[in-house]
């Protein structure tokens, strides 16, 4: 399974897209500002969309990607997510003010959009595909995704704070690359608890959840531009004698919007 990061920004810049992910050439997980990278022949392609949760940067190009594509398409777009984002989105973005309710157009029976809810620990199989919904803690309700075509899963937390629940379900699974939020520095802990976000420390207290044994690389998303080079030097304090950081066991790695994976 091929994984192409378009983008993984926690704000923009120049250089910077918010987070989407596309699997394959058919799946894409989360609709940031790095959708728009992408080709009209791309975009068309894509037939399934999998949401984290409703926040703008995660959604921001999907009214954009179907205003894009809805000519050439000749089935529906088939956007899943939690009953809380599908109803975010139909009352605050498709809802005939801000853009069209593509859910409804040209027609009913036949629209260029459909939505179905998902719930954490629910299956999905999508184009070859094996998904599992994960849990997530965020400040809406959210979920995280992982992902398998049988050769290991690639697994994204989502934004996501504390989550014990996530941990028990991947120590159970085949994980061959993990992709985990750290949305502020250690200067802004306190920030990053209220926002339902990690920073360094938590992400150590959260990878101490990891079972001995379980080795596979770590990225890091989310970081915010202004800070993404304290993020990451924090970060690799992990491996340092200190009163309050663990011994590193983790190949933990900074993710960067144009890599591609090979799962």
């Amino acid at each position: 399974m091929n994984v192409r990061v378009l983008g993984c920004s926690g704000a923009i810049a120049k250089g910077c897209r918010t987070t989407s992910f596309l699997l394959g050439h058919d799946v894409l997980v989360d609709a940031g500002t790095g959708v728009g990278d992408l080709t009209l022949d791309e975009l068309s392609g894509i037939g399934h969309v999998l949401l984290t949760h409703s926040h703008l940067d995660h959604i921001a190009a999907l009214p954009l990607m179907i205003d894009a594509t809805a000519a050439r398409r000749s089935a529906p777009l088939q956007v899943y997510a939690l009953q809380a984002t599908i109803d975010a989105l139909k009352t605050h973005i498709f809802n005939d003010t801000i853009w069209p309710d593509f859910s409804k157009i040209p027609t009913p029976a036949a629209p260029y959009i459909r939505f179905h809810p998902v719930v954490p620990g629910q299956t999905l199989q999508l184009a070859g595909k094996q998904v599992e919904v994960l849990p997530a803690v965020h400040t809406v309700p959210a979920v995280g995704y992982a992902v398998t075509m049988g050769q290991g899963y690639w697994v994204f937390t989502g934004d996501t704070a504390h989550n014990p629940d996530l941990w028990t379900r991947i120590n159970r699974m085949d994980v061959a690359l993990l992709v985990i939020e750290t949305a502020f520095s250690d200067h802004e802990r306190d920030l990053a608890k209220r926002c339902a976000h990690l920073a360094p420390h938590a992400l150590a207290d959260e990878l101490e959840f990891i079972e001995q044994g379980k080795d596979y690389p770590i990225y890091i998303t989310h970081t915010k531009p202004a800070e993404t080079a304290l993020i990451m030097a924090e970060i690799r304090r992990f491996g340092q004698p200190g009163p309050s950081w663990r011994e590193a066991r983790h190949d933990i790695r900074q993710l960067q919007a144009g890599q591609e994976f090979e799962l």
